[in-house]
Formats: structure tokens, sequence, C-alpha cells
């Protein structure tokens, strides 16, 4: 199923919304300022080309035991940067590509996905893209590393 909804998604918008990504990351790369936002660039792009059985998750989720304050006041300072120069229109075009798909019955679902991307969007320096199944593990264990102390 996952497989059948993102060929949905490539073909309803997300070839577009991806290659504005990919755009997005080259940018990030040939400005050697931004080079420290081109991981993040290329972890959304992954999930704008296949958002059926992929997650963004936090890196404190994923690794928890490597959180850093000076890391993430730089990650916190990366992402206004990002938010002013690309996010919004970023998130624009997602926003944009999630209702134009829902106006079918079919693209529904893919334009939720487009939504939940668009939020993304907004502040994606620390994600990365896993599996479903990796999120809901990385979860688990903090919930259990949480309530057992």
């Amino acid at each position: 199923m996952r497989t059948a909804l993102n060929i949905l998604n490539f073909v309803l918008g997300g070839f577009a919304t991806t290659l504005a990504w990919l755009l997005t990351t080259l940018a990030s790369i040939i400005l050697i300022f931004t080079l420290p936002l081109t991981r993040s660039c290329w972890e959304i792009t992954r999930i704008s080309l296949l958002p059926f059985g992929n997650e963004a998750v936090h890196v404190d989720i994923l690794e928890p035991d490597n959180k850093s304050a000076i890391l993430n006041a730089g990650g916190t300072l990366l992402n206004l940067f990002w938010l002013v120069f690309f996010g919004w229109w970023l998130c624009l075009l997602h926003i944009t590509a999630g209702i134009a798909q829902c106006l079918s019955l079919v693209g529904i679902p893919v334009g939720i996905a487009n939504f939940k991307i668009a939020a993304i969007a907004l502040w994606p320096v620390g994600r990365r893209v896993v599996s479903v199944e990796t999120a809901r593990a990385a979860r688990e264990a903090n919930a259990r590393r949480r309530f057992n102390k």
C-alpha cells in the first residue's frame, strides 16, 4: 500500500515538491554559509519523495544520550535562518500542493502527507528521516527510559 501511495504522491505533485527540495539542497551546497543546512534539506527531500513509510523524527528522540545544549542552540539559530530564507516558501509550496491534492478523493491521503511535510519545512534542522517502524521503536524506548527512572 505504501508503494502505491508513494507513486500517487509523485504523480499528483510530489515531483514538484521534491524538485524544490533538491534545488534548495543544491543552493545550500553552493552558498557556503548554508552548508550546515544541507543534511536537513536532503533528509526532507527524501520524505518529500517517499512520504509513506517514512517519518521525520528529531535527533533527540533517536539518540537521547547525545543531547547537547550547545548543539540545540545552534540548531535553533539555523532553523531561524532557514525559516527566513527557505522555509516559508517551501511550506507554502507543500500547502498549495496539499490543497490541490485534497480536491480529489484519491489525493486526500497524499494531501495530508503534504500538510505534515509543510510543518517540517518550517523547522527542519535536527530532523532525521527514518522508517515508521524505527520511529515507533525509538519513541517506545524513550518512554521506557523515562518511566523506569
